[in-house]
């Protein structure tokens, strides 16, 4: 493998160096800028769907695809970017990610009808699948295995659950203050300042040999990934007993099936089953799958007893959440001293169970106002605890590996994020709609509680999983380069 200043193609650097550089300073911000913004983005239209759906003219049923169009191509094509980035060049893909994502933000920000607005979805998904792996594959290959690499990835952990809560607010301030476009119009001027800059910074990489992309690999799995999100995405609208949410993720398995025996004939696989096998990338990507899948849910079951129990404004329900992104900071912040001292696996473990406490705290929430406190406290600590838990599995999963295995790692990783973040929602609502006996504000409390003791038990599963399996796990000591 070799590393290239952008100036001296072919010139191999040296190891990345044990301090942090300004020009690795710089480096951090721009990815770090450049992740947060695609975090924005998965929530940044949530509050504003409604009034979407009256100036387009979108249908009440066919709203949904304003996310769908955007899940579905954000999960279903990550893990085969993130193996293109290993194999054709990580600020390549990076920088042409972002190429898309602006264009794509600036053609929804002006559509006029549904059919412009949901392919400025598909691309903005597209190029999310893009710039998210060769993003985090630039961070880990910029930084070594160690201290540095931790901080770098809990910044990278906490600003990304940071843009979750921000898009919620965000969103809801600017369609209040200006209008819905300016949801996509904001990515333009980011996605523009980081193009601008980037390319004198940030570092190429690429393969010394370039082996043949495994078509047959990357069609099986990426269709497999697509028609299992595409299936948890209908799960939400249609029930979780109707054909459009069994048989296409069955449909999914089936391709996943083919995947895998595709990857244990050809002679250069899209996912090396070396890789799969290793434990901390296994259970490090449960881990994670489990965190984002019940962290993201817990914020849509908490908008709606906010909204319809308590009454509360979106806008004052997106604000309420400003408290879940301070505990996510803080969280993201102190994760690396966390890992430095007790290592990754008790650092999962720990964040596990402080989540499952947080979360099965919000069981005593009531339909009085005062309960408001409860929620504020309980989500505050449960971030603290959920951000452990995403920075323990972001070093766990990518650790151990070569740097020519970085973009797949990074890509399994940022497929777990997302698939988490699209599974969650649809999961815990059909749980809260079906636990729902009769009307009002008591019944959709009692539903809502359902939903959050199954969210506890899953986090409470996620923490034993860890202690069982990736209990011993220890990030590398400081100054630790992987050889290539």
């Amino acid at each position: 493998m070799s590393v290239t200043d952008p100036d001296t193609a072919g010139t191999a650097v040296g190891p990345a160096p044990a301090v942090l550089t300004p020009r690795l300073r710089l480096v951090l911000v721009l990815l770090l800028a450049a992740q947060f913004m695609l975090a924005v983005d998965f929530s940044i239209l949530n509050v504003a769907l409604p009034v979407i759906g009256e100036g387009l003219g979108f249908s009440l049923a066919h709203l949904q695809w304003i996310g769908t169009a955007f899940a579905l191509c954000a999960a279903g094509f990550t893990l085969l970017f993130g193996r293109v980035a290993d194999l054709f060049g990580r600020r390549r893909l990076f920088l042409g990610g972002l190429v898309v994502l602006g264009a794509a933000s600036l053609v929804g920000g002006l559509a006029q009808n549904p059919e412009v607005l949901i392919t400025a979805r598909v691309f903005q998904g597209l190029a999310t699948a893009a710039v998210t792996p060769a993003g985090l594959s630039l961070l880990t290959t910029s930084f070594p295995e160690g201290p540095l690499r931790d901080k770098a990835l809990g910044l990278n952990g906490a600003l990304m659950s940071a843009g979750f809560t921000t898009g919620a607010i965000l969103g809801g301030l600017l369609t209040d203050l200006l209008s819905w476009r300016w949801a996509f119009f904001i990515n333009v001027p980011v996605a523009l300042a980081v193009l601008i800059v980037a390319p004198t910074v940030v570092k190429e990489s690429r393969p010394d040999e370039r082996p043949k992309l495994d078509v047959p690999g990357a069609l099986s799995v990426t269709l497999g990934l697509l028609a299992i999100v595409f299936g948890l995405t209908q799960a939400g609208e249609h029930g979780w007993g109707s054909a459009n949410a069994l048989l296409p993720p069955a449909a999914g398995v089936l391709l996943l099936i083919v995947f895998w025996a595709v990857e244990r004939k050809v002679s250069a696989p899209l996912v090396p089953l070396g890789v799969l096998g290793k434990r901390s990338v296994a259970w490090g990507n449960v881990a994670g799958l489990i965190a984002f899948l019940t962290e993201t849910s817990l914020v849509f079951l908490l908008t709606l007893y906010l909204q319809e129990v308590l009454g509360f404004s979106p806008l004052a329900a997106g604000l309420s959440f400003g408290v879940l992104g301070i505990g996510t900071v803080v969280g993201g912040s102190v994760a690396p001293k966390v890992i430095g001292k007790t290592g990754t696996g008790q650092t999962l473990i720990t964040g596990g169970v402080l989540q499952t406490v947080c979360t099965a705290a919000l069981l005593g929430l009531g339909t009085a106002h005062s309960s408001l406190w409860l929620l504020l406290v309980a989500t505050f600590a449960g971030g603290v605890g959920n951000m452990l838990v995403i920075v323990g599995f972001m070093v766990t999963a990518t650790s151990g590996l070569a740097d020519h295995e970085q973009g797949l790692a990074t890509g399994l990783a940022t497929m777990t994020q997302q698939i988490g973040i699209t599974m969650g929602t649809p999961i815990m609502s059909a749980i809260a709609t079906v636990a729902m006996t009769g009307t009002g504000a008591s019944a959709v409390l009692g539903g809502l509680k359902t939903a959050i003791a199954v969210n506890a038990a899953l986090v409470l599963l996620g923490a034993l999983t860890s202690a069982v399996f990736l209990r011993g796990a220890r990030s590398r000591p400081e100054g630790a380069v992987l050889s290539t």
